[in-house]
């Protein structure tokens, strides 16, 4: 039993509602989650909150380093390439806000699988909408950048480790940050617009 402080938000990289739901279901598989979103927007709920669920594996959010032992795992049936259907996204709003006010959960600490697990994992996709998720209060996100002037003493690795992220792998966490906030995937270094995003994202994070 323990209190959940983080929620990690996955796609299933699988073909069907089904076919995770039976994935969790057999013991072999040794994953679970905490919920699992079908593509019509119905919620199954696998796992009671207040217990360990196996849907994070390795990884690190901050010092946080087995964040199953304190999170609620969040599956979106998606095969890891299409966009998020509506009804999916109104269902997990809806959760999320259940989830928030019940455990008293920070904004910042809505997350990805991703985010947590830069050098393994890559979902919820590229395609997943968190600029939405974060205006209602789930998630951090940045505002306007036209004006933002990064300072010339910034430093990017610094800032994405003070948001969360694991930088041992600095091609990871920069590839996992660009994929969410900028939607963008791909290897390529920070451009200067990069660097105000991540900037104006670090600002936020540090309110």
């Amino acid at each position: 039993m323990r209190k959940p402080n983080l929620v990690i938000i996955h796609h299933t990289a699988q073909n069907s509602c089904d076919q995770t739901l039976k994935t969790f279901t057999l013991t072999r598989t040794k994953v679970s989650a905490h919920y699992v979103i079908c593509e019509d927007g119905t919620v199954h709920h696998m796992v009671n909150d207040y217990l360990r669920a196996q849907h994070a594996g390795l990884g690190k959010w901050g010092n946080i380093t087995d964040v199953n032992s304190s999170s609620i795992g969040i599956e979106i049936d998606n095969d890891g390439s299409e966009k998020f259907k509506e009804e999916q996204m109104i269902s997990l709003e809806l959760l999320l806000a259940q989830l928030k006010r019940a455990y008293n959960i920070p904004q910042a600490n809505f997350i990805g699988h991703a985010d947590i697990a830069p050098t393994r994992k890559n979902d919820p996709n590229v395609n997943f909408d968190w600029k939405r998720i974060a205006e209602k209060g789930f998630g951090n996100w940045y505002g306007d950048t036209t004006n933002v002037q990064v300072p010339a003493d910034f430093k990017p690795m610094l800032a994405l480790k003070m948001i969360g992220y694991d930088i041992k792998d600095s091609t990871a966490a920069v590839t996992t940050f660009k994929r969410k906030f900028l939607q963008n995937e791909g290897l390529k270094p920070l451009t200067t617009n990069d660097k105000k995003v991540l900037y104006a994202a670090w600002l936020e994070a540090m309110k």
